[in-house]
């Protein structure tokens, strides 16, 4: 079962991390919301990968909290695999959080993936098949400079 940490909350299941974020939610029902996800890695060990993969809820105007998981992955990968990689985990993440949001009748979110790709640096090449894998899946995409949820949150913890 995969844990989600939070620095308020401790270790949270997924079901426990939706919960958390409906009570946000209500807190200010009135204000706008958004749900990101972005995944970041970093290669350890010469043979390791460690994934991270933050759910960030920005209450817009007025700051927000976040939840994240890692994964230390045994795989060799190159850049542009990893990247992929990134993008997948964001995806299933945020396909299986909304999957548990309509469970408990809230549909309408506003879901984001952040990439840690730009049209600048080696990533450039990958840039567009990865928004296109993304935005085919039926969720808005951020890429760098914009994509905090995965260059700057879940980067915090690689």
């Amino acid at each position: 079962m995969i844990q989600y940490k939070s620095i308020t909350y401790g270790l949270l299941t997924l079901s426990e991390v939706r919960a958390r974020i409906s009570d946000y939610m209500k807190d200010r029902e009135s204000q706008r919301y958004q749900v990101v996800i972005g995944t970041d890695s970093q290669r350890k060990n010469g043979s390791q990968t460690d994934f991270v993969t933050a759910i960030i809820v920005h209450r817009v105007g007025s700051g927000g909290i976040y939840f994240w998981n890692r994964t230390i992955d045994n795989k060799q990968r190159v850049l542009k695999q990893r990247m992929f990689e990134e993008a997948t985990r964001s995806l299933e993440t945020a396909q299986k959080l909304l999957e548990t949001f309509k469970e408990n009748g809230i549909s309408d979110l506003d879901f984001a993936i952040h990439v840690d790709i730009g049209k600048r640096g080696p990533t450039r090449e990958i840039l567009s098949e990865v928004v296109s894998m993304i935005r085919g899946s039926g969720f808005i995409v951020k890429t760098k400079p914009d994509s905090y949820g995965a260059s700057k949150v879940a980067d915090r913890h690689t």
